[in-house]
């Protein structure tokens, strides 16, 4: 059971809790594969095939293990492969990249989750906390985070709760003052409550849940949360 009294933060999970990923990562790549075909054609080939971008992806996190959390790193070092490989000029990683991840930045929020964080604003401090390479500045909702705390930037990732407890102590409160929200059942629910905090679960797919340890509330969309609180 949830026990609102306690909760002094709210952690949020970005990808999929405050957005669908999938479609703004297809739009994405699009973009880079589009700029990327005019000034180096073969190896955009090799970054718009699926198959051949996974071996790529694979081979970056085995030659450099130590990027594995941080994601703008591993995309830009996927492009330079696929440069190197087609010995096409490696230093349009940097600037083809930088189209991806212009073109990350444009989500399309769930319809809940404006209202919702304007509410959640306005009495908790929110920090965000992923795993992705979103910016909340640079995708319009910074303004109702109090911080915002990444793995690419941090160091590691969700669900080590080394990464909870620095989001805990961005909002100047105890791990077990916070409620971490998000969609993800391993990273952000069994991560927060390894962390020492209450957890919401974010089911917008209606799942089922599939771990022993539950989540102190499972809701549909933020809103449900915000009735709740």
């Amino acid at each position: 059971m949830l026990q609102i009294s306690k909760i002094r933060a709210i952690t949020l999970d970005l990808d999929d809790t405050l957005w669908p990923i999938w479609p703004t990562i297809e739009r994405a790549e699009l973009a880079l594969n589009q700029w990327l075909g005019k000034r180096a054609p073969a190896a955009a080939a090799l970054v718009a095939d699926p198959v051949m971008r996974l071996k790529l992806r694979d081979q970056v996190l085995r030659t450099r293990p130590g990027i594995a959390h941080d994601m703008s790193s591993v995309r830009c070092e996927l492009i330079r492969l696929a440069l190197n490989r087609c010995n096409e000029d490696a230093r349009l990683a940097d600037p083809a990249f930088e189209v991806f991840f212009e073109h990350r930045m444009k989500v399309d929020l769930f319809a809940d989750v404006l209202p919702s964080l304007e509410f959640l604003a306005r009495r908790f401090p929110l920090v965000a906390v992923s795993n992705g390479n979103a910016d909340v500045h640079r995708v319009g909702i910074g303004a109702h985070f109090h911080a915002s705390i990444s793995a690419h930037e941090f160091g590691v990732g969700k669900p080590d709760r080394r990464i909870f407890h620095a989001a805990a102590a961005a909002a100047g409160v105890a791990p077990s003052e916070v409620l971490h929200v998000g969609d993800d059942a391993a990273l952000d629910v069994l991560g927060g409550l390894d962390a020492g905090m209450q957890t919401v679960w974010v089911n917008r797919g209606q799942h089922d849940w599939p771990h022993q340890a539950m989540p102190h509330l499972t809701v549909s969309d933020l809103g449900q949360l915000c009735a709740v609180l």
